[in-house]
């Protein structure tokens, strides 16, 4: 009567806090999620948690089936490992590479975690590197990369992690610090303050002004976050960086961020990883453990849609 998709709908749905991104995480339509609830509790005699309210407010009935899950799956998820180390799949190598400078707060838990459970993998992010991950990738130099620009390589499989939004930094007495949102042409007199990397792999250069034909009136580069977080406080310019690493400095009221066009620019973050290795168990639980921990220590990111 009680099966484990059952269990992993409650915990989505406390984590999400709405049936709306509950289902985008389950990957089911919202309707098939209310009607997999609803014959939940019609079986179970009791509903599970307080319609139309947001966060979730879950009854009693749902806080025992939540705890239930928090006890049942990680323990199902340990002997799928021990399974999957019993048909001897557990030696690999997982060389990675990150084209993103702000992945660390979410890739360096996902790392940890997963080596208490994979010890036998080595896990390196090698540094040095005077050639392009990708094609990288594809020559067996490396085995994962993480990216937000994809490239159509033979061999090469993205799997996507989640969606997140990009958003404009400005100081807080910026004529743009009180918009909504921003048009590229806003864009035209401002300095614009980003990694030092080719403008066509950063999504404010290829999502949103080169579109529009535009272009910032100077380009400012700075190697860390949060140089470039003290030069926007200080006016010295803009910068466009994904909503989950503005967090911490929007929650500090040390500048404000400003959605890129009406309806926001969204972009994709994958892992690109070999054909031949996406049925390595190892791997599948690598790629879940990321997109675990991402939700768990991120704000603002949204589940990806199915694999490129």
């Amino acid at each position: 009567m009680l099966e484990l998709r059952h269990l992993r709908t409650l915990i989505a749905l406390r984590d999400a806090g709405s049936l709306v991104e509950a289902a985008e995480r389950v990957h089911l339509t919202q309707s098939a999620l209310s009607h997999q609830i609803k014959d939940l509790e019609e079986r179970l005699g009791n509903p599970l948690f307080l319609r139309k309210t947001r966060p979730v407010e879950f009854t009693r009935a749902g806080q025992r089936l939540l705890a239930l899950a928090e006890q049942v799956l990680p323990q199902v998820r340990m002997a799928e490992r021990d399974l999957a180390r019993l048909a001897g799949t557990e030696h690999g190598r997982l060389h990675m590479a990150i084209e993103c400078h702000s992945c660390f707060q979410w890739l360096m838990p996902t790392i940890d975690r997963f080596r208490d459970h994979w010890p036998e993998i080595e896990v390196d992010i090698p540094s040095g590197h005077n050639f392009d991950p990708l094609p990288a990738l594809a020559r067996e130099q490396l085995d994962l990369v993480i990216t937000a620009d994809p490239q159509p390589l033979p061999g090469v499989h993205y799997e996507p992690l989640f969606r997140y939004q990009n958003l404009l930094a400005v100081a807080k007495q910026h004529r743009l610090a009180e918009c909504a949102w921003v048009a590229p042409e806003a864009l035209s007199e401002e300095t614009l303050i980003t990694y030092p990397v080719e403008h066509s792999r950063l999504d404010i250069f290829s999502r949103f002004l080169a579109p529009a034909g535009i272009a910032p009136r100077e380009v400012r580069t700075a190697e860390l976050t949060v140089m470039m977080m003290q030069l926007v406080a200080s006016g010295r310019g803009v910068c466009a960086l994904p909503n989950w690493a503005l967090t911490e400095y929007l929650e500090r009221d040390y500048v404000r961020g400003v959605a890129l066009g009406e309806h926001g620019t969204w972009n994709t973050l994958l892992a690109a990883i070999r054909e031949e290795s996406r049925d390595q168990p190892w791997m599948v639980d690598f790629l879940r453990t990321a997109r675990d921990t991402s939700f768990a220590v991120l704000n603002g990111v949204k589940p990806a849609q199915e694999a490129l």
